[in-house]
């Protein structure tokens, strides 16, 4: 299975979604983080058609992978996809994340017209609605993007495809670390905090059972949240 996370705005988590929700998931996976390259004085450069040639051909050769594109790639990866007639077919899917905020709802919109006219039908497109506070009505939150989908059936909407806030993804940004790791860990931390001499120590322990709580209360959500995605069914 090779899925695309992608959106033209950015803050709408796709590295979380790739990362923490589908990689785990998808059995012998690996991810691919298409970001933009860094010049002198942090100026982004832009995604070359020879970087696209080589993911297309190296997209040939794995079985499964998901591909994390970056917010400040997606034009040129998509004007790409344009380019190279038939591209959008390498990916058996493409799962687009967005947040509440108006401005990225209507980049989602924005998202979706672009990839449904590369020729990218519904049953590939599918949107994971991501950030959703735990007390809103997510039809009412989502309402603009969800009154787009239902009049032009562009792609799938299933609101059970969604996720709440969650510190857990800041704690671990940048570690690697693996969730479903994290609450296999039965280092008993509340009795080495007893036993650590200083303060820092003690901390230090306190934060490592805190990130194994939050781990074990957001892998339930991870669960459902991929499973109403309905990967397998739509491959099937």
């Amino acid at each position: 299975m090779k899925i695309a996370v992608i959106n033209f705005s950015g803050n709408v988590g796709k590295s979380t979604i790739a990362r923490h929700l589908l990689l785990p998931r998808i059995e012998g996976a690996e991810l691919i983080a298409v970001e933009s390259l860094n010049a002198d004085e942090n100026q982004g450069q832009a995604l070359r058609g020879r970087q696209f040639g080589e993911l297309q051909e190296y997209l040939q050769t794995v079985d499964n992978v998901v591909v994390d594109i970056g917010a400040s790639n997606v034009e040129d990866l998509l004007g790409l996809m344009h380019r190279y007639h038939g591209s959008h077919e390498d990916f058996d899917c493409f799962v687009v994340p967005t947040v509440p905020a108006l401005k990225q709802q209507q980049d989602t919109i924005a998202t979706l017209v672009e990839l449904s006219g590369l020729g990218v039908p519904p049953s590939r497109l599918k949107l994971v609605f991501n950030m959703v506070e735990d007390d809103d009505d997510a039809a009412r939150s989502f309402s603009q993007l969800l009154t787009f989908v239902g009049q032009q059936l562009l792609a799938e909407a299933n609101l059970a495809c969604k996720l709440g806030r969650n510190e857990i993804y800041g704690r671990v940004k940048g570690s690697g670390a693996d969730l479903s790791a994290l609450i296999q860990d039965k280092t008993d931390y509340k009795a080495l905090i007893v036993k650590a001499q200083g303060t820092a120590d003690k901390l230090a322990l306190a934060q490592r059972l805190a990130t194994r709580r939050l781990a074990s209360g957001v892998i339930p959500e991870l669960d459902a949240c991929f499973a109403a995605l309905g990967l397998n069914q739509s491959m099937a």
